[in-house]
């Protein structure tokens, strides 16, 4: 009888070693969700993407791509970056040159989902500072023109907008050519940078001011749109009876999704004439 058990156990150890599972968990293959809400910032030589994130468990982030049209088999999208965040700064871009984003969440298991499905492009533009004299004082150094990136007198009909102050307001003009569209001007309000304002009224009635001229207030973004179908804007920073300064940013082509907007203008027959908004 002793001899026996051993031989027992191991027809048992042979039976439970027969009941063991040697199957594995079956590979994780199903993609997170598209991103959604991807929108862009227009920069300087760079755009800044910005999305939604995603709800699930296992994300473990997000791949950004870059094509140079909208789609097609000659348009890849081609892979520019990868982030945990939800934000991503596309840097070292022409100004003036279109491009198409778009973004894919992966998971810890390496699916990857499809494209987001916005389409987003966007079309980096320069941006600078500068300051403008009183042209009530002399007009040399009063105007400015956004295309040249450069201030000029406030009579040079090159000029797209002009500053003035009276002693009582001080105002930014928007410059009038005669038989050519208007330039427009309007206020956006207060931004704590100029990236916070990114896009443009649309149409002749869209709240451009009907006497081309705006009172400047720091902090308060401003567009202008300007005869020539390009779209600016500029926030004050700085501003006295004899000088304003600004930061500014110029649309140096059209088709972006803040400054697309292409409506006819308002042809000036003359140039308007200078009302003050507050009087002495």
């Amino acid at each position: 009888m002793h001899k026996a058990i051993p031989i027992l156990l191991v027809l048992v150890a042979l039976s439970l070693s027969g009941c063991e599972d040697n199957t594995t968990a079956p590979r994780d293959v199903t993609p997170p969700a598209a991103p959604r809400g991807l929108y862009s910032v227009t920069g300087d030589g760079q755009v800044s993407l910005q999305w939604l994130g995603n709800t699930e468990s296992d994300l473990s982030g997000y791949r950004l791509y870059e094509a140079p049209c909208a789609s097609g088999a000659s348009c890849p999208y081609d892979r520019i970056g990868a982030t945990t965040g939800t934000q991503f700064v596309v840097a070292g871009l022409t100004n003036g040159v279109t491009r198409f984003y778009a973004v894919a969440a992966v998971d810890r298991a390496g699916n990857e989902s499809q494209l987001s499905y916005e389409t987003v492009f966007d079309t980096p533009r320069p941006a600078g500072s500068a300051t403008l004299n009183n042209f009530v004082n002399g007009t040399a150094g009063a105007g400015w023109d956004f295309s040249a990136f450069t201030a000029k007198s406030s009579d040079d009909p090159t000029v797209d907008i002009f500053f003035g102050d009276n002693g009582s307001v001080s105002e930014m003009f928007a410059k009038d050519v005669p038989n050519q569209p208007r330039t427009e001007i309007q206020d956006a309000g207060y931004a704590s940078s100029l990236d916070a304002v990114d896009f443009s009224p649309v149409g002749s009635n869209a709240g451009w001011a009907p006497s081309g001229g705006v009172e400047l207030i720091p902090g308060h973004c401003y567009i202008v749109w300007t005869r020539d179908d390009h779209y600016a804007k500029f926030r004050v920073t700085q501003l006295s009876g004899s000088t304003v300064g600004f930061d500014w940013g110029y649309q140096t082509a059209t088709g972006n999704p803040e400054l697309r907007a292409r409506p006819v203008h308002q042809v000036a027959p003359a140039p308007r004439p200078i009302v003050w908004l507050r009087k002495k």
